[in-house]
């Protein structure tokens, strides 16, 4: 049985786990190996003690488990740039690859947007590699596509779309 919850300092192992393992796997096709390399498990499991040990406010983790065993994860707060007038901002979203397309990934936005409209956010961005097919994943939630960057990942130089939906109350979670 799947139970979604937020994350506390002892899932920053599990949850640096789920971003490395599913990070190569999303983006094995889409950035440079060299790239993508540079995102290692011990990096990764000192970031998430970071967030977790000190969690800045209005900041979000939640985890979703599979029998105790973290499978997937979501992050986010306040819009980092504040240049595109959304005030809340999805930073990273992943499930291990056995457990995508079961519907887990949208009721953990489902579970993030509500804590998100507890805290009072009103409007939600989220930065997606252009050429990641998750992108369909928020298009589906009527996420809008507001700009296209460039972004340095490694040493690689690579284009990112921000999709945002400037109400809250316009995510679209029924059954796709």
């Amino acid at each position: 049985m799947y139970q979604i919850r937020k994350a506390d300092l002892k899932d920053a192992e599990a949850i640096a786990h789920v971003h490395v393992e599913s990070w190569k796997s999303t983006y094995s096709e889409l950035i440079n190996e060299k790239d993508l390399t540079n995102t290692t498990f011990e990096n990764r499991k000192a970031l998430w003690e970071t967030v977790l040990k000190m969690p800045k406010q209005g900041q979000v983790v939640m985890v979703v488990e599979d029998e105790n065993r973290v499978i997937g994860f979501v992050s986010g707060g306040k819009e980092r740039t504040k240049r595109f007038g959304f005030d809340g901002e999805i930073y990273a979203i992943y499930l291990l690859d056995d457990y995508q397309r079961k519907k887990l990934g949208t009721k953990l936005l489902q579970a993030f947007v509500a804590e998100l409209k507890t805290l009072g956010y009103r409007s939600i961005l989220v930065w997606v590699l252009t050429q990641n097919p998750s992108s369909k994943f928020y298009e589906r939630l009527g996420a809008e596509p507001i700009q296209k960057e460039q972004t340095t990942i490694g040493e690689g130089t690579y284009q990112e779309t921000a999709y945002g939906w400037e109400d809250i109350n316009e995510l679209t979670f029924q059954e796709t």
